[in-house]
């Protein structure tokens, strides 16, 4: 059952990032900063919680059974990036690449955990 709880935070955050991605370029097109306590503390700190639930729970996971393709160090980086564009997705003047950078990589690590666990969650755990 662990697996599929890791399964389903991944694709929560999945989806999450993509909201964040969509939100940033709304406010690339409009210009305009996202209210600090309407909009940006909900929206990071829902994402913030999912975050740290995530990366304990896939970190724990990989320490007993390590993938190939996926590594802690991958699983850390990720939160923390994932952490930066949940604020960032709502200030215009974020610099555009650095912030598709985060979401790039951070789709990319998500779509590696998701076909890892997708292997595994057949096998009964």
């Amino acid at each position: 059952m662990k697996m599929n709880e890791i399964l389903d935070l991944t694709n929560q955050l999945a989806a999450i990032l993509e909201q964040a991605d969509e939100e940033y370029n709304k406010r690339r097109e409009t210009n305009e900063k996202g209210d600090f306590h309407e909009e940006v503390k909900p929206f990071a700190d829902r994402a913030h919680a999912l975050i740290s639930e995530w990366k304990e729970k896939t970190s724990n996971q990989l320490i007993k059974n390590p993938q190939k393709n996926i590594h802690h160090n991958q699983i850390f980086a990720t939160a923390d990036n994932l952490e930066l564009v949940t604020v960032q997705c709502f200030f215009p003047e974020t610099s555009y690449k650095r912030f598709k950078s985060y979401v790039q990589s951070s789709r990319y690590v998500l779509g590696q955990v998701e076909m890892a666990l997708s292997r595994h969650t057949g096998s009964g755990e």
